[in-house]
């Protein structure tokens, strides 16, 4: 089938299309479903997730003969109502993390590592369906179009759950067309980093997923690349120093700086030129930068206080129109 151009979005962004972008909520309730009200909030025809979705702790809850007792964020809880509990556990899902309730036998198995991830493996799956649920419920309707990748950071296991959700397009490692004239490619995939985390290649690997990627693009010159690893040596990716025990290096000023970033993806973005590039994974670097025509963004994660940090990106045919930072 021909790919049918037409032209979209004047210097004023009339007719345009408008994309919320955001990434790194790290399985934050409270994110989430802003990111999923932010599509009318900032009147975005396309919300893109890009990537590092879930959350990365349990917080188990006793359930005993009184009630329910926890500790959480440095402080004892103790519920003694199924309301308490609810308020509890709902607390623990906004900041990203997730409540495992279980008796004396339950919560204690947990010291075992190959049960505990086997419960952490089981939390994550069900509450990436409670929000593909959400996603229905809010989006159905309303013609807003959501796309979401997993990042580096999370299992493989919750895929098949984002590929059967009814409002959601799970779209890692592919193109997509967003608009009739604007298409999307995008993967969640990053550069090795310290944690050896779930979805890493090393740079060559890298370059090639996004080559590939890149041949299905028929109009190069108004791609959008959603790529969860920003390109090397820019503002986008610079994060605090590690140490060989992953500690924080320090000097004179304060924390040591240090860029963390791809070259694959640098080099692929000076190479290729799409529109725009959407990143993500470096929660400290909210910058824009451009690498040739290419505007790159990172909107930068405040998920750890609930807030949804994005970005509203206007495509025009040929151009991006207007690019702006939001957070709430």
């Amino acid at each position: 089938m021909p790919f049918r151009r037409r032209r979209t979005g004047g210097e004023d962004g009339a007719g345009a299309t408008r994309l919320f972008f955001a990434t790194d909520i790290h399985g934050s309730d409270r994110c989430f479903k802003k990111f999923l009200n932010a599509g009318r909030f900032y009147g975005a025809t396309h919300l893109i997730m890009g990537g590092d979705i879930t959350g990365k702790s349990l917080v188990p809850i006793l359930r005993h003969s009184g009630g329910w007792t926890t500790r959480f964020r440095e402080h004892d809880y103790a519920c003694s109502t199924e309301e308490e509990l609810s308020r509890l556990v709902q607390a623990i899902r906004d900041t990203g993390q997730y409540p495992f309730v279980g008796d004396d036998d339950e919560i204690e198995a947990l010291a075992d590592d190959a049960r505990r991830a086997d419960v952490f493996d089981r939390v994550v799956v069900d509450g990436m369906r409670r929000w593909m649920d959400l996603a229905a419920e809010r989006l159905g309707g309303t013609g807003i179009q959501c796309y979401v990748t997993p990042g580096n950071d999370d299992f493989y296991s919750i895929d098949d759950v984002i590929r059967d959700a009814a409002e959601v397009h799970f779209v890692e490692g592919e193109c997509v067309s967003l608009d009739g004239v604007h298409e999307m490619i995008t993967t969640g995939y990053s550069n090795p980093t310290p944690w050896n985390t779930e979805r890493e290649l090393g740079e060559e690997d890298l370059a090639l997923r996004l080559e590939s990627m890149w041949a299905r693009v028929r109009d190069p010159e108004n791609a959008v690349a959603v790529i969860h690893a920003p390109p090397v040596n820019t503002a986008l990716d610079e994060a605090p120093e590690l140490g060989h025990d992953l500690s924080l290096k320090r000097g004179p000023g304060g924390l040591t700086m240090t860029h963390v970033g791809s070259s694959a993806v640098r080099d692929w973005v000076e190479r290729a030129q799409p529109l725009c590039g959407l990143h993500g994974h470096v929660h400290e670097s909210k910058a824009t930068e451009s690498i040739g025509r290419t505007l790159c963004v990172n909107p930068g994660s405040e998920y750890g206080d609930g807030v949804l940090a994005g970005s509203i990106i206007v495509l025009g045919d040929g151009h991006v129109v207007s690019h702006q930072f939001v957070s709430g």
